[in-house]
Parts: C-alpha cells; structure tokens; sequence
C-alpha cells in the first residue's frame, strides 16, 4: 500500500515539475520580457540605485531593503549550494547557461508579481499590512476568483510547514554539522529506536531555540535579522567563490566555453547532441525556477510589506533579488564546480560542492569544508525564516485574520523545525514539492490575466519619473 502511495506521488512530483510547469513560467516570463521591453535589463542599475534610496513612506511594515533581505532570505537557500550541483552533474555544466536563461526571464516574472502584490495589498484591523498572490488574484481578478486565491494560500501553508520551510532545511544544516564534526556518528544516542550522533541531537535542539527567538517576534524582528544574516552569508560564499575563481583565473575562460558549448549539445557524443540539450535545458531551467523561485508567487509576500508607495518601485528593487540569487550566488558555485571538474568525479549533492571548495581554496581541507558548512547553515536557517513568514500570511488569509490560529501556527512551526532531522519518511519530502510547484499554476494564472495592470503602472510610473 505505502509503496503505491509513494510511486503515485513520485509520478506526480515528476509531472508537476517536469514539463508543463517549466513551460509555463518559461512562456509567462517571455510574455512580461516582450510586453515590459526588456525592462530586467534596461532598468537594472535603475533598480539597484532604489535599493539604497528608500523612502519615506508610513505605508508598510518594514523598508524596502528589509522586505528584499526577507525574500532573498528564503530564496537563497540549500539550492544554491546543493542545487546547482545537482543540475551540472545531471545535466552537465551546460545547465548553468540555462539557469541565466531561466533567471532573466524570471526578473521579468518577479517584478511584475511584487508590483502587483504591493499594488493591491490590504492594510489589517491592527495595522499590519497584507498581500501576495492571494489578494492580487481576489482584489484584481474579482471576488468570483476568491476560489483560486485559497488554493494557492493552502499550497503556500503546506510548502512551508512540510518541505522548503522546516523538513528539508533543518535536515541540511543537522547534516551539514554531523558531516564536520562526526561523519562517522562515533558519538550517538538512540532515539525512537534508531542511532542519531550527538551532533544532530544538539544542533537540532540550538536551531529550534533559535527559530523560536526570531519568528515569535513577527516579520520586523525576521526582517531585522535577514537584514543583518543576508549580506553577511551571501558575502562570505562570494568572498570564497571568489577566492577560488581568482586561484584558478586561467581556468575560467575554458570554463565558460565548456558551458556554452555544453548547452547547446556541442560536447556530446554524435546523435546525443539534441538529448543533451534538453537535458541540460530542462536540469537548469527547473533548478534556476527552483532556486530563485520567479514565479512561484512567494517573494510577493514579503514585497507587499515594504514602505513603499510605487508599486513599481518595489518590483524594480524585488527583481534584483533574482538576479542577486542566480546570476550572482547561483553563478560563483556553478563556476567553482566546473573550474575545478568537480562535476565529472562521480560525486553527488553537496559532495561535489565540498570538493570544488577543498580543491580550489588554497587552505587545509578541513578549513575549506567549514567555510562551506557555515555556509550552508547561515542559507539554511534563513530559508526557514523567510518561510514561516510567507507561510504564516498564507494561513492568516485562509483563517480570515485570527490572530489565535496564526500565533498557534508558529509553535507548530518551531515543534517541525525541532523534529526535522528525525522525519525519515520520503513521501513528505515528495509532498512538499508538489506543493511547491502547485502553487505556482494560481500564481502564474493571475500573472497573465493582469500582465495589462504591469504594464499599464510601468508606463505611467516612467512617464512621470524620467530618468
């Protein structure tokens, strides 16, 4: 019996993630890049300079910069260490070229999202604001679409509370620490009848603590600490990614070359070649989605917070996210891994991240796999906080704001996060990917139905601000 149930869902967690959704967020993003012309691209450094000129507005709960620090707190992620390595191995280094691909696209599909989430959001009774797909669906589509908006709210709770937000993060960082400090679990208890090393006990036990110490404080104090958490992380995997790249600089032009020629087929043997490419496309598209999560409808959540009283404003500044998440983090590991040919030694997930780091740092072995271990617990943790938020406003719309429900959520939250590492049971990994991509197809619906709303405030914002 469990074993039909855990086929069906691996069939549909196959299907959902295969490719129909990968085509239609590749088709929405071409449609928003066509209609908004190229804006990702002519309004970028635009798009920075907002970052650090935020304004001053009384509408919102935190600054523009916060509600950015927020979204790409869930974004940047284990997907970007594990991901990306996953999608070379599979799919060769040619991924990575359709990982940017998916990425450009994708700045299109994020501005036009958090532009409208700020555009249609609603302010509570007690003053904190809300939105995201849910109120841009029911609030710009109409009321008759209400339906579509809580099925993408039920989605939203479910990928937070069983996979993306607790089960998966919590299992990278307990395993992360295990794998430093005792690979071997020399030093184990038994726990439900089973050996677990110290190390997860431990780590387990501090990083509830700590989600607890943050999330009960509500989005400032999660904005306050991604604030602060977000550029510290990405700095000191971009530092490291550096210092590799820069170590091995005469390796990077034949890197580059070997992922062009990689995606278009041009390394593989006669007749493979057109296998090859969709390999490579469909491995780098899905983990460049995955990653930076353009299209999903979550970092909308966190836009439609920001002190902000251009809507377009905020999709200029959330867009960079996607570029900050894949063109830059999801990038530096792409290239380490290829630099290095750590793709190509028959190694698998965060192994072949760990070797491209301890080949290429010029340090001792162990100091290179604590670099990479820090890493991944700093991108871990925050992925659960961005996550109990966007989870939590997903609740509080299906729950019509009651506040009881909302604040009982959160110590479920904490009790998943606590039991993670001790949940052994695939199907609710399989379960939690569904969800994710499930929650995507309401998101996507709304995108294309209101694309005429996008492009509308786009021109009326740059016919007012000329530039």
């Amino acid at each position: 019996m469990f074993q039909q149930i855990n086929s069906f869902l691996e069939a549909a967690d196959s299907f959902i993630w295969g490719l129909p959704l990968i085509i239609f967020i590749l088709l929405v993003g071409i449609l928003l890049t066509t209609r908004l012309k190229g804006l990702q691209i002519s309004k970028l450094i635009l798009a920075f300079k907002y970052i650090f000129r935020p304004e001053s507005s009384k509408n919102g709960e935190v600054s523009s910069f916060g509600a950015l620090c927020t979204a790409l707190s869930a974004t940047i992620g284990t997907g970007n260490i594990v991901g990306v390595a996953t999608a070379i191995v599979a799919g060769g280094p040619g991924a990575l070229f359709w990982m940017w691909i998916a990425a450009l696209l994708g700045m299109a599909t994020k501005y036009a999202e958090c532009l409208l989430a700020s555009k249609y959001r609603v302010v509570a009774p007690d003053g904190h604001v809300l939105g995201g797909p849910f109120y841009y669906i029911e609030n710009g589509m109409g009321k008759s679409w209400k339906w579509l908006a809580k099925i993408f709210a039920f989605f939203g709770v479910g990928v937070g509370l069983l996979g993306i937000g607790t089960f998966t993060q919590v299992n990278g960082i307990t395993s992360a620490v295990n794998n430093f400090f005792d690979p071997s679990s020399s030093w184990s208890v038994t726990l439900l009848g089973r050996p677990y090393s110290w190390t997860v006990v431990i780590s387990s036990i501090v990083l509830a603590v700590c989600v607890a110490l943050v999330i009960i404080g509500g989005l400032k104090r999660i904005s306050t600490v991604s604030e602060i958490v977000v550029p510290f992380m990405a700095g000191l995997y971009v530092l490291a990614a550096l210092t590799i790249l820069i170590t091995n600089i005469t390796k990077i032009p034949d890197a580059v070359v070997t992922i062009i020629e990689s995606a278009f087929g041009l390394r593989a043997a006669a007749g493979g070649a057109l296998g090859a490419v969709m390999v490579a496309m469909q491995k780098g598209i899905a983990r460049g989605i995955f990653s930076n999560e353009s299209g999903l409808g979550s970092a909308p959540i966190a836009a439609a917070a920001a002190q902000t009283e251009e809507p377009v404003r905020q999709g200029l500044i959330s867009m960079t996210g996607t570029f900050l998440d894949t063109v830059v983090v999801c990038t530096m590991t792409g290239l380490c891994i290829v630099v290095t040919g750590s793709w190509n030694v028959g190694l698998q997930g965060v192994a072949v991240t760990t070797k491209a780091f301890q080949d290429g740092l010029p340090f001792p072995a162990v100091v290179s796999s604590f670099i990479l271990m820090i890493c991944l617990v700093f991108f871990a943790f925050t992925t659960i906080l961005g996550w109990d938020y966007y989870s939590e406003r997903c609740l509080e719309y299906l729950v019509n704001g009651n506040q009881k429900i909302v604040k009982a959520y959160r110590w479920i939250y904490i009790l998943a996060v606590f039991i993670g590492p001790y949940m052994t049971v695939s199907a609710v990994w399989t379960i939690a990917d569904i969800f994710n991509g499930l929650m995507a197809f309401p998101n996507l619906i709304a995108l294309v139905a209101l694309n005429g709303v996008v492009i509308a405030e786009t021109r009326e914002f740059f016919k007012v601000k000329r530039f």
